[in-house]
């Protein structure tokens, strides 16, 4: 108690402001009737002045100033008068609960005879002011009990015990909840009033009785929200279930339909729900709402409703079209418009198939729109579209490869597609960096198929698995075919790259789709190297008791663990005797390798193929060869010369953004660059270390030199203006000067929360504005790119030389 004692003027406070905030909720509760507010209200800030007035008694208890005299006696007089006064308060709230949830047809008399006691209780305590009933004040203004003391316990006594008679009579006629906070406020009110008058000095009583009274208010507006949450949920649970049969109905229908229409197709099996999803994707990096996501999703699912009304003979022709059989093909949206106009309550279903044809510089069809005037449903049905027509497979052409798409894309931007959602497709596309957006062959993983039988190699292959920085783990089972011997006949893994992830033995395919083989490793060691700069193996002893199964009908089970970091691979090709531990010094960072699947005079089977989820460490993977640099002895500027061998796979420090900032550097893509994105590119972005991707990191915008952009951050608004000059050379010779090496330089201003942006290289001038909405103090610039080398980096602040440390 000593420790209480000590103490009680912080918990009062605590206590008082914690019922102040309860009476603030009181007032902005909308789930109480007014006369309980009202009742509550008076418990509330009561309690709240109680525990202020106790807490002002202690503190001018002995203050001998005039202040001191006049607060001593007004805070005692509150204490006794305002502990009444809560509990008349909870007597209203006890007689207006029982006679509304309590079902009590007349109020208890116990009840109305605890408002004239309360009452009473009241006026004796203004007659102890000037009589010194209840307590008195010696000459150093210090309050000491009087005779009649006990009395001020025994009315708050009998009233609480009143009341407790009440709760426990009536006990089962509230809910658990509130009966359970009646007794409490009463049972442990009486208990501390009990105490209290053995414990001269501590507040115990009144203290227990605030807090009672914030428990109380807690414990009835959570009763109050029950019963409104659950009257609420009986009243929807009827109409949510209609609706959610209603949905599921529509739902299957559409996907029915949908199906209906694919299986009309040969050739475009599944091409109605990848659209459904590229497109809903689209619309939710839009900032689309989910319920316009998913208005979205069916329109994109029933786009091409219309080729129900086009003959079998010309949606399946092996090869290009007539112009006469494209001309019937382009009625499709017209009739896709008359089927589904008929669905009232979802016009947009009818709008998307009817303009999803349309281009966004008027050439397309059925009426010719142009830009915004095409509706904004069939626009981002048009990109999606698209995008699943280039990376699905034709009667006259296989899969095109995703860069490719890409480029074609952005070809189309502001003439075959709104630029808007042309551009958040390309960002998705960047995203997929093992190019799951597209059409699959049926087979295990939906990358291969389960069985390969190789008379040769490269006459059978498996797609190529992706290899990076996460452990990559294949098992496949292997048998010679007859009449040869089990050394003449083991699989081979081929260690490559393409654009389309597939062997290819053809001259013109290679070159085309910029085929790249680096190594052939045979499971027992042998290697050839093509591409790679360097080959070292080693054999490790293999411990397994697992034989029993791999001998049955002369299989033979391996096991192959392969990953890459940098410029290394390294790859396991384990059998039940040992493991060939093979590293690969590939020629540089920035291509992708994948390994397929191949073999000589072998059966192979039962291929599973597993990802670890976490990075192997950066010196995982022992180093036989000296790291590719393209930056060793080129000229240094204020910071470190970087090249960047992937997307975005290297960042410059952050440059703080204070006012004005000039970049100047020389940049080069590497020998590896093929695309136009493949150059620097400017982050503008805030984070708590100043590091790109550092803690709360977030990138206002991405300024690419070719001219592209990606509005990164909804806390920022960006606009953008991107003119080719006279000087602009056309796409093919950019990348080959860009190749060979060019000057840049950057400016950059900041006022406020508005940074400006502008740079010209080979012709392309770029002007960005840039406004952040939130009040952000810290904003950094960053280099990086995609395939490129930034060299000779120059940093002016204000027009002065920046002092960044190397």
């Amino acid at each position: 108690m000593k420790t209480l004692g000590e103490f009680q003027a912080d918990i009062m406070m605590i206590l008082s402001g914690v019922c102040g905030i309860m009476a603030l909720f009181i007032c902005m509760s909308n789930t109480m009737s007014r006369k309980r507010k009202h009742i509550m209200l008076l418990l509330e800030i009561s309690a709240m002045f109680l525990l202020i007035a106790d807490r002002r008694a202690y503190i001018h208890s002995g203050d001998m100033s005039t202040l001191g005299w006049w607060m001593t006696r007004i805070s005692n007089f509150l204490v006794f008068f305002l502990t009444l006064v809560v509990l008349y308060a909870f007597n209203l709230y006890l007689i207006d609960l029982y006679t509304h949830e309590g079902g009590l047809a007349e109020i208890p008399k116990r009840l109305l005879f605890v408002k004239f006691l309360a009452l009473a209780g009241m006026a004796m305590v203004i007659v102890s002011q000037f009589t010194g009933f209840y307590y008195t004040f010696d000459e150093m203004n210090r309050y000491h009990r009087a005779s009649g003391f006990i009395v001020c316990y025994v009315i708050p006594l009998s009233i609480m015990a009143l009341q407790m008679s009440v709760i426990l009579q009536y006990y089962k006629n509230l809910s658990s909840r509130l009966r359970t906070s009646l007794f409490l406020f009463t049972a442990l009110s009486v208990i501390a009033a009990v105490l209290q008058v053995f414990m001269y000095g501590v507040s115990l009583n009144n203290m227990m009785i605030v807090g009672m009274a914030a428990m109380l208010f807690i414990f009835a507006i959570r009763d109050l929200e029950q019963e409104v949450e659950e009257a609420r949920i009986r009243e929807i649970e009827h109409y949510k279930e209609e609706k959610k049969n209603e949905h599921a109905l529509f739902e299957q229908t559409a996907e029915a339909l949908a199906t209906a229409i694919d299986a009309k197709d040969k050739y475009t099996h599944g091409h109605s729900t990848r659209v459904a999803m590229y497109s809903t994707q689209i619309a939710r990096d839009a900032g689309k709402s989910e319920e316009e996501c998913e208005k979205v999703y069916f329109a994109a699912l029933l786009h091409d409703v219309g080729k129900i009304g086009i003959p079998d003979h010309i949606i399946n022709k092996d090869g290009k079209l007539t112009d006469e059989e494209f001309a019937q093909i382009k009625h499709h949206p017209e009739y896709g418009n008359q089927i589904l106009s008929n669905i009232r309550q979802s016009p947009y279903l009818s709008i998307a198939a009817h303009y999803h044809h349309e281009r966004f510089d008027g050439r397309g069809y059925p009426r010719g729109l142009v830009g915004e005037d095409i509706p904004e449903i069939a626009r981002i049905i048009a990109v999606a579209d698209s995008y699943d027509a280039m990376t699905s497979k034709r009667s006259y052409r296989d899969t095109i490869p995703q860069q490719k798409v890409r480029e074609e894309l952005v070809k189309g931007i502001g003439t075959q597609f709104d630029p808007q959602f042309a551009k958040i497709m390309l960002h998705l596309i960047d995203q997929d960096l093992e190019y799951s957006m597209r059409e699959r062959e049926t087979g295990l993983n939906d990358s291969f198929i389960n069985r390969i039988h190789c008379e040769r190699l490269y006459h059978d292959c498996s797609t190529g698995i992706p290899v990076n920085d996460k452990m990559v783990r294949i098992r496949l089972f292997s048998r010679p075919d007859d009449g040869f011997r089990e050394e003449e006949s083991l699989p081979v893994l081929v260690l490559f790259d393409a654009l389309d992830a597939r062997i290819h033995e053809d001259t013109f395919k290679k070159k085309d789709l910029l085929y790249f083989e680096y190594a052939r490793i045979r499971a027992d060691g042998q290697t050839v190297c093509e591409e790679a700069r360097k080959i070292e193996s080693s054999v490790l002893p293999r411990n397994s008791g697992a034989e029993e199964e791999e001998e049955k009908g002369r299989y033979t089970g391996y096991e192959i663990a392969a990953v890459r970091i940098k410029d290394h691979m390294l790859v396991r090709f384990s059998d039940r005797k040992r493991t060939v531990q093979t590293i690969i010094a590939l020629p540089d960072s920035s291509r992708f390798v994948y390994i397929s699947l191949s073999g000589e005079h072998c059966m192979i089977s039962n291929i599973s193929v597993n990802r670890d989820e976490s990075s192997v460490g950066e010196g995982y993977i022992p180093r036989i060869a000296e790291e590719i640099s393209y930056i060793k002895d080129c000229p240094q500027g204020d910071i470190p010369n970087m090249q960047i061998d992937g997307w975005r796979s290297c960042s410059s420090q952050g440059l703080p953004l204070k006012e004005n900032l000039t970049l100047s550097f020389h940049t080069r893509s590497l020998p590896t660059a093929r695309l136009v994105w493949h150059c620097p590119f400017v982050s503008v972005f805030t984070s708590k270390d100043g590091r790109v991707d550092g803690e709360e990191y977030q990138e206002f915008m991405l300024l690419r030199l070719d001219g592209e952009n990606w509005e990164s951050d909804t806390h920022a608004e960006n606009t953008f203006q991107i003119d080719h000059t006279r000087a602009f050379p056309g796409w093919n010779d950019w990348k080959k000067r860009n190749k060979e090496g060019m000057d840049c330089v950057v400016t950059i201003r900041r006022d406020g929360n508005r940074i400006k942006m502008e740079t010209e290289n080979l012709g392309i001038s770029i002007s960005s504005q840039t406004v952040i909405k939130d009040d952000v103090n810290d904003v950094y610039v960053a280099l990086t790119g995609d395939q490129c080398c930034l060299t000779d980096i120059h940093i002016r602040t204000d027009g002065k030389e920046s002092e960044c440390n190397h």
